[in-house]
């Protein structure tokens, strides 16, 4: 399995806003800058993180971008379930009706262990921690 940039950045992103929680919004521009990554591209990367609540935007002067929830609250399975889409590595394991052999498949139960071990495991990293804040 590998996350796309979009997860690293999405994650990154977060953990800036993480930084400044309860501070005041933080300029797109700002956490592009700090972070390494292109305005344009990490307007479109906190595009669905915005539309699931985990940023929110105030627009005008003081404005910027700033988390939707505590950073304790919000863990990197969710980010990158936003993202990404599922962390399946095949699509079998979110919907069995997409392989004709889903009841017979000696490597489904393993497919399925693999995503479940992934989720846990970003289940349990918060922003929070990530941020060391």
């Amino acid at each position: 399995m590998k996350l796309s940039t979009k997860a690293r950045y999405a994650t990154r992103a977060l953990i800036e806003l993480s930084r400044h929680y309860e501070k005041g919004p933080v300029r797109l521009k700002d956490i592009a800058e700090k972070q390494g990554i292109s305005a344009k591209y990490l307007e479109q990367v906190l595009f669905p993180l915005n539309i699931q609540g985990l940023v929110r935007t105030r627009k005008g002067s003081g404005g910027g971008h700033f988390l939707g929830k505590d950073p304790g609250e919000i863990n990197l399975a969710e980010i990158v379930n936003i993202v990404e889409g599922s962390l399946a590595p095949v699509e079998c394991v979110d919907d069995p009706q997409r392989c004709s052999r889903h009841e017979t498949c000696e490597a489904r139960h393993i497919w399925v262990r693999l995503r479940d071990v992934v989720v846990q495991e970003l289940e349990s990293i918060s922003l929070k921690e990530l941020a060391n804040i």
